[in-house]
């Protein structure tokens, strides 16, 4: 799991990017943010690069936990 829930914005996108990028495609990669801008901010970034929220939940403590599939790679050709 990540645990952004510290972090502002940019970062809470180029933390959840980071983490993308290190991972197979198909992986599935946990996300723990707090806010409602870096709620938008990364889910918004996360779809615009091709990958998919699976859930989206709120949390007891107020966080918000996305659960985002990383995109396969587009096909070769």
């Amino acid at each position: 799991m990540l645990d952004i829930t510290h972090e502002k914005c940019p970062m809470t996108f180029v933390r959840t990017r980071l983490a993308l990028d290190g991972m197979a495609a198909g992986r599935v990669l946990v996300v723990r943010l707090r806010g409602e801008e870096p709620h938008r901010n990364v889910r918004r970034s996360v779809l615009a690069l091709g990958h998919t929220v699976l859930a989206e939940q709120a949390a007891d403590d107020g966080s918000i936990v996305l659960t985002v599939q990383k995109k396969d790679p587009a096909p070769a050709g």
